[in-house]
Formats: structure tokens, sequence, C-alpha cells
């Protein structure tokens, strides 16, 4: 069996890292992945994957200052950079800097010249500027004229992800190699056999106690230091709940949200606005998939992140859960930033099908 070496940029919390070395247990692949080289800018997401994949080939900060001579060899480019400049939920400005680091990630496969390279963003960056510059760089003169793009929009549900999250997706070969199948969900065409969320939490208890707020002691050494590292089992800790939250939590039902509320438990707002998005202060179904975890799934007023029958919003370890982490990764950083490395982590059952795809065609030989 070959060896891929693989690089991740914008690694995060390690999805695509995870996904693609869970990739080396199908039997099926004929190409081993090995992670060479990775890149994060956040001191608690770059400490989340030093916990679970060590430091020594771990570059953090910001992918400009990763000097070009530094940059291995690889087989496979893999990352998904920032989208919040794009995103549906953002401003949507094609200036904003953060939408621009996808040069740097152009910048690396220029210089590694892998067989492919992986991009995974918000389904809003094909309808981006970034998109359009990234197909001209595949033209004759451009940077990457050596590749040719296979563009895709997945529901990360129709792979086995407990969750409805669309993402853009490009695959990108060497003229030189095979063009990847497209990607096909086990369950295309099959939204009965969705994994639901039931599925997805059966390893949790559905009771928290409600005094049980913080994460365990712990520091982990990364940088300074910050807290950590914690299994995913050890987050599924609660907020502190005010006593009218939890009154509105149990006035909604399964599958409600807002406007099941009683007339005195509604904020004036929530009265005056009875259209516009259903999904605030929504509760999950037991038997469906989750809506998109976003960054902040821990509360209910940004979405529908209420538990399907607890009277509380989703735990960290629960939302982890529905991003297919195991219940005993590692996670580094206060609440607000694990939520947030969660939320913006590539689904590692996702990422798991996205490798396959490349490990089955054997790219190393």
């Amino acid at each position: 069996m070959s060896t891929l070496r693989l690089v991740d940029l914008f690694a995060g919390c390690g999805g695509l890292t995870k996904g693609f070395l869970d990739a080396n247990k199908d039997p099926e692949i004929t190409s081993k992945f090995e992670v060479v080289a990775s890149v994060e800018l956040d001191r608690a997401a770059a400490a989340t994957y030093a916990a679970n994949y060590g430091r020594d080939h771990l570059f953090h900060g910001r992918i400009e200052d990763w000097p070009t001579a530094a940059i291995p060899d690889a087989d496979i480019v893999v990352g998904g950079p920032p989208c919040q400049g794009f995103s549906n939920l953002g401003k949507r400005d094609p200036l904003d800097y953060r939408n621009r680091l996808w040069r740097e990630y152009v910048r690396v496969v220029e210089k590694i010249q892998p067989s492919y390279f992986v991009i995974e963003n918000v389904a809003a960056f094909f309808r981006s500027p970034q998109w359009n510059l990234l197909q001209l760089a595949t033209g004759p003169d451009g940077p990457l004229r050596n590749y040719e793009l296979q563009p895709f929009t997945l529901n990360a549900a129709e792979f086995g992800v407990p969750q409805v999250r669309k993402r853009a997706v490009v695959l990108a070969r060497h003229k030189s190699r095979d063009p990847l199948p497209d990607p096909q969900g086990e369950f295309a065409g099959r939204p009965e056999k969705f994994v639901t969320v039931r599925q997805a939490l059966v390893g949790l208890p559905a009771a928290v106690d409600p005094d049980n707020i913080e994460l365990p002691d712990g520091i982990f050494d990364f940088d300074g230091g910050l807290p950590g590292s914690f299994k995913t089992s050890q987050l599924h800790v609660t907020r502190h709940l005010q006593p009218i939250s939890v009154e509105r939590f149990a006035s909604i039902p399964e599958g409600g949200n807002r406007l099941d509320l009683p007339w005195k438990l509604q904020t004036p707002g929530w009265r005056k606005h009875r259209t516009g998005s259903m999904d605030v202060m929504g509760r999950l179904r037991w038997d469906k998939p989750s809506v998109t975890i976003r960054t902040e799934f821990v509360k209910p007023e940004k979405g529908r992140y209420l538990h399907p029958e607890e009277h509380r919003p989703l735990t960290l370890a629960e939302g982890a859960l529905l991003q297919t982490f195991p219940l005993d990764y590692q996670w580094c950083g206060a609440k607000v930033s694990i939520a947030r490395q969660i939320g913006n982590a590539v689904p590692v059952q996702l990422a798991t099908s996205l490798a396959k795809l490349i490990g089955q065609r054997n790219p190393g030989t």
C-alpha cells in the first residue's frame, strides 16, 4: 500500500485531517494518508489540533508567514479558506481580507504541485468573486494551469452526517491524473435514510445537571497554556439559564419554534415579526437530521438549537457528535472557543467520504 502525504491548510480543529485519517480504516483504500503539514492561526483551534495529532507538523500562525521554502512535498492538499466574508450570514464583502486567503491556498498548491487538492467552503462560495478568480487561476497562463476543477454542492446528510449542511466542495486534479468520481452520498435521494439526531446522540445521556455549567479543570501546554484538553464526552455541560428561558423552552414542542410561545413569553420583537426565520428558538426533532451546526449553536436565539426533549440548548458535546467527531476527540479552549471550532469544522464523515474518492484512485503511483 502506498502512502499519500497530506497538507491541511486552515486546519481548524482538524475535521479534514480526522476524516482523511479515518479513511485509512477502509479496506478498499489502496493508499494510506499521512499528514505531513498543517497550518492554523487560531490559538485554541491549533491547540485542539495539536492535542489530537501532535505539534511537530503544525505551523501555528498566519499562512502568509509560512515560508514557501518550508512547504513540504505532498500528494494531497486540503483546506477551507475562511468564508465569513461571503457567507449568507455575513456581509458578503468581496474585499474582506478573509476572502483573499484563498490566494495563499493557491500559493501552496503551486509550490507543491500535488496530485489532487480539495477546497471546502460555504455553498455561497460558487457565487463569489473568489470562485471566478480560482477558475481563472486554472487558465492557460494561471498559476494552477496544470489543474482541472470539479465543483460540487454537497449536502452532508447524504454522506451519513446527522445534519443538513450544504457545502461547496472543489475537487481538483493534476492533469496527469485521472478525474475523480463524482461524490455520491450513500443516502443521496433517500432522505428517509438520513442519520438522525437520535442516532447521533445515542452515546450521551439526554439529561444534564442544570448546575453543571463548567468544563473540567485542566491546562494544555500550548503557547503559554489554555484550558484543556477535554474529551468530547467531558463537554456535555449546559449553560446558566434564566428561569424565563427555561419556561420558554418548556413551551416549545419537538419541531416547534418561537411561534409556539404563549403571548406573555414572547419578546416585543417576536410579537411584531411573525415571518422570517422559523428556526429561532426552534427545537430539533429526534428522528430527523439536525439543522446546520454553526458557531453559536449553543444559543437557541440563534437558530434551531434546542434539544429535542430537554428544556435546554445543545451542549458542546452534542454539537461535536452532530459534526461526527468521536467521544474521545480532544478539545482545547474556553467554551465559546470550542463552540466556534465545532461550528467551523468540516464534518468528519463528509471528509472521510471525500478521502475515499482519492484513496481509491491510488494517485501516489
